[in-house]
């Protein structure tokens, strides 16, 4: 999820351990627990792109980083501060750090939960910024500030906030489910052969969902709502998957097949050959296979090294797939 996400969840665990003991610092430290996983994104300025994303939701976003390096920074802010329990700080620093990638195990890229085993767990029911999950957590938490630490009112408003953006995630598995049944139900109907249908939700919402769908040479991508009255249309995107031709067993290659779960489409433009990840969607509704979110350049040196290259996103593009999320959203 979002950086905001994250500090607003950690504060809230973080009250929720030792806020009757130590206050807004409970706020602080555990907004502090809640971010520190995201610092992986650093790698990217160290390593070549594949390996970036390699490690991007791996390691901090796992079950051994937690149990391992809460207790360090339990024991460093224990030697500080005037609260001295080494125990008390270790776990909300666990707590900090773990609900961190259960979180973001329900967004589409997923984390890598029981590292060092090579599995990304993805349950793709919420888009990384969720303004319904998300602000009315936050509005719960700034109430919690307004009271002392050992008052009841503070102590409710932080379960409030942890129910209700609990109760929503839970909500968005039964959304995805029913939102599932509807793409299956339109490929039947519509006699279309496929091997794995792939779901999640657009931008900002849980109103409108897409699917992509594996047949034999290309993808097929479809929008629904839940204010849908019309049929579900799906648009097709060729693989292409031949376009590698030798390049297909190089490491760095395979790397990124395996990043993106298989779901890739090869294109070629002007002699240059672009590596794009079907999971995320194209930056708008209507079919555009120039316009992939995440797009990076296959790039191969004269001496035959492979790097890939990210291309960068146009703002238009970003504010035109805006418009056309909000009026697809509203139903077809």
């Amino acid at each position: 999820m979002d950086s905001l996400t994250q500090i607003v969840l950690g504060a809230a665990v973080g009250e929720a351990v030792l806020g009757k003991k130590v206050g807004n610092k409970a706020l602080l430290y555990g907004a502090i627990g809640g971010t520190i996983p995201d610092l992986d994104v650093l790698a990217s300025h160290f390593t070549d792109t594949v390996s970036a994303l390699e490690i991007h939701r791996g390691f901090t976003h796992s079950i051994v980083f937690s149990i391992v390096f809460a207790p360090i920074f339990g024991w460093l802010v224990s030697r500080y501060e005037r609260y001295k329990d080494f125990k008390g700080w270790s776990w909300l620093f666990f707590w900090g750090f773990i609900t961190h990638p259960l979180l973001d195990a329900h967004t589409t890229w997923g984390t890598q939960l029981f590292w060092p085993f090579d599995l990304r767990v993805a349950y793709k029911t919420i888009f990384v910024v969720d303004p319904l999950y998300t602000l009315p957590f936050l509005v719960c938490l700034i109430l919690v500030m307004c009271y002392k630490r050992t008052s009841k009112k503070r102590q409710f408003y932080n379960r409030l906030g942890l129910i209700i953006s609990s109760s929503y995630l839970l909500i968005t598995v039964v959304l995805k489910v029913l939102a599932y049944s509807k793409f299956e139900d339109a490929l039947k109907s519509q006699n279309i052969d496929y091997f794995d249908v792939d779901t999640r939700p657009t931008p900002l919402n849980t109103i409108l969902w897409t699917a992509n769908v594996d047949t034999k040479d290309t993808y097929l991508v479809g929008y629904y709502s839940f204010f849908d009255s019309k049929p579900i249309k799906f648009y097709s995107y060729p693989k292409h998957h031949e376009y590698l031709e030798d390049l297909k067993e190089n490491d760095k290659v395979q790397r990124m097949i395996a990043i993106s779960n298989g779901w890739y489409t090869i294109s070629k433009h002007t002699n240059k050959l672009y590596f794009n990840d079907l999971r995320f969607g194209t930056m708008g509704i209507k079919q555009d296979p120039d316009q992939f979110v995440f797009k990076y350049e296959i790039h191969q040196n004269s001496d035959g090294i492979i790097t890939f290259i990210e291309t960068p996103k146009d703002r238009e593009d970003a504010k035109g797939l805006l418009a056309d999320l909000w009026k697809r959203l509203k139903g077809n």
